[in-house]
C-alpha cells in the first residue's frame, strides 16, 4: 500500500502508516457469516458492527458502512473515519487493524472489545457486577481517551458524538471511545468551527450545538458530562423524554440545589462508593454541562486532573439552573448562543481518494 497523504482543507496531514491491513472480501464475509445478523452486535446511522472470527482464531469487529445517503456522502464518511482513527494510538482508543474496498463495499475492521458496549452495562441487569471502583476507573479511562484526541495525538479531533453506546469495555474492562464517523479534524489554533448539518445523540448534544450547529472541543466535553453523570446514576439522560418526571440534568441541578449529590449515586453502588469522592464527581460533572461554554471546564486536560487529585480546588458553577440540553427547552426560558457565532464553513474532513490507498 502506498503511503498516503491527507488533507484538511490547504494543510498537509502526515502521511497514512503503510501497516494498515487492507482485507479482501471475502475473507471478512467468511469471518462473520456473511455479515449474519446472529453476529450484529452493533448498529449506527451510519453502518452495522458484527463479531468476526478470523481462521487464526483472532476475533475482530467489522464495521459495514451503509450506503444509503448516496455514493459521494458513503465514501467520505468512511475516508474520514479511516483516515482520522488510523493515526490514533492510545489505549483509551479503539484500535483500527485494517479496512476492505472492494464491489463497492467500504469496511474498517477494528479489535474486538469482549465486553460489549458501556450502555449494555450501566443499565443492563448485570450493573451490579462493577464496584465504584470499576466506575471510577471508566470514567477516568474516558476523560483520558478524550484528552489525548483533543490535546495529544498527531491530530486535533472532536468526536462529536460520545455516549454510552460509543464506549466500548475491553476484556480487563478498560473503557475505549469508538465510532468515529461524525468526528471532526480541527487546525491546532482552531477553537470552533458550525456546520448546518447537526448529527449528533439528543441528550448528549451541547445547546451550542444542538440549536446553533457550533462544535468545539467544549461540545465533547459538554458530552463527557451528561456520559458521566449517567455511569454515576444509572440513568439514561432521556428516560423521561415525554412524561412529566424530571430528565437527568433536571434531576442533577435539583440535587445540586439541596446539596443532596449523594442520592443521584446508583443503589448498587452505594455499598463500594466514598461519599467525598461520589460528590466530587457530580460536581465535575456539572461544570460539564454548564449551559455556557465559556463556563465549562476549559479543557478535557483539566478534566482529567480533577478527577486525578482529589485535594485540588473545584469551581463553583456559574449557575444551578438546568442546563438546554439537546433541544429540550427550559421552562418560559429561550437558548441563547453558549459561544461567539462564526461564520458558516465548509465541514473540515480528512480524505484521500480509493485511487490512492489501493
Amino acid at each position: 500500500m502506498k503511503g498516503t497523504t491527507l488533507k484538511l482543507g490547504n494543510v498537509q496531514i502526515p502521511k497514512l502508516k503503510d501497516d494498515l491491513e487492507f482485507f479482501d472480501l471475502s475473507t471478512l464475509a467468511s469471518a462473520t457469516k456473511n455479515f449474519s445478523n446472529v453476529n450484529k452486535i452493533g448498529k449506527g446511522g451510519f453502518g452495522s458492527v458484527y463479531k468476526g472470527k478470523m481462521k487464526n482464531g483472532e476475533e475482530i469487529a467489522v464495521k459495514r458502512h451503509f450506503n444509503i445517503h448516496g455514493p459521494k456522502i458513503h465514501e467520505n464518511m468512511f475516508m474520514n473515519e479511516a483516515g482520522l482513527i488510523a493515526k490514533c494510538q492510545h489505549k483509551n482508543i479503539v484500535r483500527l487493524l485494517g479496512c476492505c474496498i472492494e464491489r463497492g463495499e467500504r469496511i474498517l475492521v477494528f479489535e474486538f472489545l469482549q465486553n460489549n458496549s458501556l450502555d449494555t452495562i450501566i443499565f443492563g441487569e448485570e450493573k451490579h457486577k462493577l464496584d465504584w471502583k470499576n466506575h471510577v476507573e471508566i470514567i477516568i479511562g474516558i476523560s483520558k481517551g478524550l484528552q489525548y484526541l483533543h490535546e495529544d495525538s498527531r491530530l486535533k479531533i472532536v468526536h462529536r458524538d460520545i455516549k454510552s453506546e460509543n464506549i466500548f469495555l475491553c476484556e480487563e474492562m478498560n473503557p475505549k471511545v469508538t465510532d468515529f464517523g461524525t468526528a471532526r479534524l480541527f487546525e491546532s489554533d482552531q477553537k470552533e468551527d458550525s456546520t448546518r448539518v447537526k448529527i449528533g445523540t439528543h441528550g448528549y448534544m451541547s445547546p451550542e450545538y444542538a440549536m446553533q450547529g457550533i462544535y468545539s472541543p467544549k461540545s465533547d466535553v459538554f458530552s463527557f458530562g451528561v456520559l458521566l453523570l449517567e455511569i454515576i446514576s444509572g440513568k439514561k439522560a432521556l428516560t423521561h423524554w415525554n412524561n412529566q418526571e424530571p430528565n437527568l440534568l433536571e434531576l442533577v441541578w435539583s440535587l445540586y440545589d439541596k446539596n443532596k449529590f449523594f442520592e443521584l449515586l446508583d443503589k448498587c453502588l452505594k455499598d463500594t462508593s466514598s461519599i467525598e469522592q461520589v460528590v466530587r464527581f457530580v460536581h465535575i460533572g456539572i461544570l460539564c454541562v454548564q449551559e455556557y461554554a465559556v463556563d465549562r471546564l476549559p479543557d478535557m486536560s483539566f478534566v482529567v486532573f480533577l478527577l486525578n487529585n482529589e485535594n485540588s480546588t473545584i469551581p463553583e458553577p456559574k449557575t444551578t439552573r438546568f442546563c438546554q440540553c439537546s433541544g429540550i427547552k427550559k421552562k418560559n426560558e429561550k437558548t441563547p448562543s453558549t459561544s461567539k457565532q462564526i461564520s458558516s464553513s465548509t465541514v473540515k474532513t480528512v480524505t484521500f481518494t480509493t485511487a490512492d490507498i489501493r
